[in-house]
């Protein structure tokens, strides 16, 4: 996320963000996704997702190499309104109301389940309280415009911080969950 609060261009363009990512940040984000069983995702996101880390994962070099491999391991659901089966590997298909199917994932036995996006998948999510804890990386970088998860909101919504990092890149990770009532 910048630090205007976007988590893409008005195109979807993520040309923005920080990089190289350092060593520490690697070893967080791998960590808190070791207990991940499932990546939710919604359909213009997944894409440009599986892509990218499928060509990190061949490039043996790459220090987010074997990050990238968890990635594609990792099952999928992809949440759609216009796919009737997936185009891609080790990815299931959501095609049902958003709370139901959400429920149902809650609901089965197994570990943690993560949301990488789009924006509007994302706000959907956000805006129906689905959302159980936020690990927000701030880029220090300002777009101006663009792609932002904090849409459509019904009511204010409130968070507790829980956690805040400063990494050497200059990101920092801003951990929340919501208040609840």
């Amino acid at each position: 996320m910048s630090l205007d609060g976007y988590i893409a261009g008005p195109n979807g363009e993520m040309d923005w963000m920080v990089g190289p990512l350092d060593d520490e940040l690697l070893k967080y984000v791998s960590k808190i996704t070791e207990s991940v069983d499932t990546i939710l995702l919604g359909r213009k996101m997944t894409d440009v997702f599986i892509s990218f880390w499928l060509d990190v994962m061949n490039k043996p070099d790459d220090p987010w190499n074997t990050f990238a491999k968890r990635m594609i391991e990792i099952p999928k659901v992809v949440f759609t309104k216009t796919l009737n089966k997936s185009e891609w590997i080790n990815t299931d298909i959501a095609t049902g109301d958003l709370l139901e199917e959400i429920s149902k994932i809650k609901s089965q036995n197994g570990r943690d389940v993560v949301v990488y996006g789009g924006a509007s998948f994302d706000s959907s999510l956000i805006k129906e309280k689905l959302i159980d804890e936020f690990y927000m990386f701030i880029n220090p970088v300002a777009i101006g415009n663009g792609m932002t998860i904090f849409n459509d909101l019904n009511e204010i919504q409130k968070y507790s911080l829980i956690e805040s990092k400063v990494f050497e890149s200059g990101i920092v990770l801003l951990r929340y969950e919501p208040k609840r009532s």
